[in-house]
């Protein structure tokens, strides 16, 4: 059974960072493609990060590029967003999600597969 367990979300100042972890069972990370969407509150999920299941190159939306980076550790099967220079505007549930027959994509839509989310607040 594939699973995700999203971890690491949390609430700090603007300026801040945190590292989500995105743990999978059920499959190897490599062989699926891997995203980071997050959702604010009245706002539609948008992507954040996702990555090529070939080689792990990342994409990111302009809103983060700079600022965050997605990686993966084979060993322990978990994707990581790194996100530092935090903005209020980060404030957002955020989900990592895979996909076995995607090579990568941004489009939250094709993705069957979804941790739970994981809650991060950003304050001024």
């Amino acid at each position: 059974e594939v699973q995700l367990q999203a971890s690491g979300g949390g609430s700090v100042q603007t300026g801040g960072s945190l590292r989500l972890s995105c743990a999978a069972s059920g499959f190897a990370f490599d062989t699926f493609a891997i995203a980071w969407f997050r959702q604010a509150p009245g706002k539609e999920r948008e992507e954040v990060s996702c990555m090529d299941r070939r080689d792990g190159t990342t994409n990111y939306a302009r809103s983060v590029t700079g600022r965050f980076t997605m990686s993966r550790d084979k060993a322990k099967n978990t994707v990581y967003l790194q996100m530092i220079s935090l903005r209020p505007e980060d404030t957002a549930v955020y989900y990592c999600a895979a996909d076995r027959y995607l090579i990568y994509s941004s489009e939250s839509y094709e993705y069957d597969y979804w941790g739970q989310g994981t809650q991060v607040t950003v304050s001024s």
